[in-house]
């Protein structure tokens, strides 16, 4: 079993930066990936970035130069470095894990709860 708990959003101006904690206890595979994703008011829950356990890491091209993921060298905590915020950032933001997983969703087992980001203009 895998826990997954979020936590650092909150309200920002644009241009700002926040830093999301996504604190994991539990069981995981050597192969085990962790991503997250967001999902804002009446869209599709989209990926952001992802880290495998060798410690590759990949973000989303939209994304990528402002959103980086990175992780503790226990695996107990994964972060999202959120920079120069804009508005179209605001969402609710979710850490997953799963075995061999990458961009898609589904291919996630586990699941946070979300923490929400919202970003003023």
């Amino acid at each position: 079993q895998v826990q997954l708990v979020e936590s650092g959003g909150g309200l920002v101006q644009a241009g700002g930066s926040l830093r999301l904690s996504c604190a994991a206890a539990g069981r995981t595979f050597s192969d085990y990936t962790f991503g997250w994703f967001r999902q804002a008011p009446g869209k599709e829950r989209e990926f952001v970035a992802r880290i495998k356990w060798s410690g590759d890491k990949y973000s989303a091209d939209s994304l990528k130069g402002r959103f980086i993921i990175s992780r503790t060298q226990d695996w107990n905590t994964v972060y999202l470095q959120m920079n120069s915020l804009k508005p179209e950032d605001t969402a609710v933001y979710y850490c997953a894990a799963g075995p061999g997983a990458g961009v898609k969703s589904v291919e996630y087992d586990y699941w946070g709860q979300g923490t929400q980001v919202t970003v003023s203009s």
